[in-house]
Order: C-alpha cells, then structure tokens, then sequence
C-alpha cells in the first residue's frame, strides 16, 4: 500500500468480501501450536505484519514453522523444547507478541531479551510483569514497566491474580506460563475479555476451569498438536460494516467471519444504533463460532450510549464506532475506555484530532468522547498517527464524506489487513 491513501466518496458499498483470518486467533495458533506435543497445521492465519511477527520469534526459540501453500504446517517444541534465542526477540508493533510471549518465556530456563518498535516501547508491560514475577519468573524493563523486556524463565508456581485491567493479552501471559507452573493458578477479571486463549486451550487438550470471570488452571499440562482453521477477523470486517450501515443502498456481506460472543458486541451496538444486520449461517470451527454477516444501510442511525462491561469486547472496534456516531442522528458517548490510551497510539487524541478535521462534532474526554453526530463529515487530509484502525476508521469516514480525504502514514494498515485499499475499491460503488 501506498504511504498516502486518497479516498473518494462513496454512494454504497455493495458485494461480497473476505477478510484476513482472525489476528488474535492467529497469534494464538502459533504459539500454542508451537510450545505443543506434535505437529499443527493452521489454515487461514492471517499474514499481517503483526502476526508475522509472532512467527518470526518463535522460530528464534527454536520452533520449524513451514509455509505450505495457504497453511503453515508447526512442528511443536512440546513442553521445555524451546531453546534460548541466539539474538534479540523483535516483536516490531505487536503488543499482543510481546505480551502473550512473556508468558511462555517466563517458564523456560533460560534468558531471553524481546524488544519493538518505537511504538511499542511507549506501550505498558507491567501489567505482565507483576503476575510473572509473583509466579517467580525474574524480568526487567525500563523505568515504569516498558520495553524492552528481559527475562530470565525457571520454575514458577501457581498464583491467584485478580487482573485491575480486563485485558485477554494479560490473561493469555499468565494462562501459558500456568501451563508450566507447579499447582493451581486462578485469573479474575473485572469485566469478560475476548476469550479466545481459553478456547484454544481446551481444545488442545487442556484441563481450565471457566465460571464467570474467573479461570482456574492446574500446572503443569501438555498440549496436543490440532488442525487449525482461522475465521476472518471481525475487527477487520468492522469498517467494511460501519462504512455499508451509514451509507444507505447499501448490501454488504461478509464471509466465513468469526462471531464470538466476546467479539461480537460490535455488531449489537451497531444493531441499537438501527443498522441491519443478519447472522447466517453460524456454525462451530475449532471451538470458535463463525457466521456470515450481512449489512444493509438504511441511512437511518441513532446516537447510543457505548460504556461499561461491553468496552472490553469492543476496543478494536472503537475508531469505527466514533465514525460511525458522526453520522447517526443525537449524541454517542464512549466512556470507560481508557485503555485506549495505551494502544499503538493514543487512540482517544488521535480520534478526536482527526475526525475534528473532517468537520466533526467531537469531544475529548479522560476516558472516551462524547459525539454529536448528523452532520456530514468533509474531505480531509488527515494523519494515521502510524496506527492501522485509525488509517482503515479514517478510510470508511473519507468513503462517506463529501469530497477527497487524504491518510498519510497509511502503509501501517498491512499491519493487520493486507489488501484493504483492493477490498475498498472492490465494494465502493461510485
């Protein structure tokens, strides 16, 4: 993709689309693939920059990954079968890398140093470090908890932890070092992340314990080897669907894509919002429950109020959302997203700073917006702040404002969704 994206108004979005396979899923796929007992094939993992990532690190610690035509084929370590990287664990902008890797590291005996871009180094890991240190792994970082990352792994011992943050990055660190640990390790949560570790968890063999918010997990357990089949990734599909609900004409349908319950508030809130949208199709792959999705714009949406336990299972989807709200008639409100802050950028700021230039009518607030929506956005030029959902969230806004938007800094957007730009001029009716 070009560094600059121009992007004309749109009349509709209309046809059929296939998204990249599920970014969470994939990272998962290859690490717990990677630390079973056997070999795994993982089918449809998405090939995003960040995913990549992931799969580069783990062949530093040891592991024989083989791309066979659209499948990676892993040759599991098996339980203590990693060996100590030979150089610097480069995770480039994956949090999710650095985070979930942590936990695997933090039982092995040996040192290891994982480091990233400089976007990642700005991005807090002491939320992992506190629950492996008190499990007994020794890791040090720069002042306040922040990259790089070393550590040096050994015997843990189960823990019980209540996380101050609902984050499934934290708890997948925790619940894969569990695996290694000596005893029972019990999670909390304040509010229900997305789920998918605990889902791949159990089938690949492992005995957890699941009621409400908390998890229990004995140590230490093998897993076994499993064949893979990764659903398009609704984060993804998120844009193509926020951009068809505000234009009306509009029939999109979405394609073999993930629908998890932890996942898929997404698409009530835009349901609340007076979108339409149908689920068809849903059935069970490897745990995980996929559907298609269909989505007609009625031009016809309402401001609503976004808050609470439901921030969790839709902070990806949140720059999407506030594009959106610009269009429905009254007022969104976002609130209790925080976390926002903290993700590749400040994604509350950046938001805010960007959409402002477009024409619209948005508030910053400590912990989300506050949006008045109904009027029509304008062609800008806007900046992506290095950061793929503010790039793709300015695109679909630059899709249904008057006018031409300019998205700088818009190569980013291969961090998760290669092919973005195709799939947009491929639904954009002019």
């Amino acid at each position: 993709m070009k560094d600059v994206l121009v992007v004309k108004k749109s009349k509709a979005f209309q046809g059929e689309i296939d998204v990249p396979g599920d970014k969470s899923i994939s990272h998962r796929a290859f690490i717990l693939a990677s630390i079973a007992k056997g070999t795994s094939v993982i089918r449809g993992a998405q090939k995003g920059k960040d995913c990549l990532s992931t799969l580069g690190c783990m062949r530093k610690l040891g592991v024989e990954i083989e791309e066979e035509d659209e499948s990676f084929v892993v040759k599991g370590a098996g339980f203590g079968g990693l060996r100590e990287p030979s150089d610097v664990l480069d995770c480039q902008n994956s949090g999710t890398t650095m985070r979930i890797i942590s936990g695997v590291l933090a039982a092995q005996n040996f040192y290891s140093v994982l480091t990233g871009d400089s976007s990642l180094r700005r991005r807090p890991m002491q939320r992992i470090i506190e629950p492996l240190s008190q499990m007994g792994a020794k890791i040090w970082s720069r002042k306040g908890g922040y990259p790089p990352l070393s550590i040096k792994g050994g015997s843990l011992r189960g823990i019980r932890y209540i996380l101050p943050v609902a984050s499934a990055q934290v708890k997948s660190s925790i619940l894969l070092a569990s695996l290694h640990a000596e005893g029972e390790t019990e999670l909390e949560e304040p509010h229900l992340s997305r789920n998918h570790t605990e889902i791949m968890l159990k089938y690949m063999g492992a005995k957890i314990r699941i009621k409400g918010k908390k998890i229990q997990i004995s140590g230490p357990q093998e897993l076994e080897a499993r064949e893979f089949k990764i659903p398009g990734d609704i984060s993804s599909a998120a844009f193509f669907i926020g951009g068809a609900s505000i234009l009306e004409g509009s029939c999109v349908m979405v394609n073999n894509v993930g629908v998890n319950p932890t996942r898929a508030a997404f698409l009530k809130i835009l349901q609340k919002m007076g979108a339409q949208i149908e689920v068809k199709n849903e059935r069970i792959e490897c745990g995980e429950k996929v559907a298609d999705v269909q989505v007609r714009g009625t031009g016809h949406l309402k401001g609503v109020k976004i808050s609470g336990d439901v921030i969790p299972q839709v902070i990806d989807e949140v720059p999407i959302l506030a594009v959106v709200a610009c269009f429905a008639e009254g007022e969104t409100i976002i609130e209790g997203a925080r976390e926002l802050r903290v993700k590749e950028t400040d994604r509350i700021k950046a938001l805010v700073t960007e959409l402002s230039k477009m024409g619209a009518c948005i508030k910053e607030m400590e912990d989300g917006m506050i949006i008045k929506g109904g009027g029509k956005l304008k062609g800008a030029e806007v900046e992506s702040w290095e950061d793929h959902r503010i790039a793709m969230a300015l695109a679909i806004g630059g899709a249904c404002a008057k006018g031409e938007t300019k998205i700088k800094n818009a190569s980013c957007i291969n961090i998760s969704f290669p092919g973005f730009q195709d799939t947009l001029e491929k639904v954009a009716i002019y």
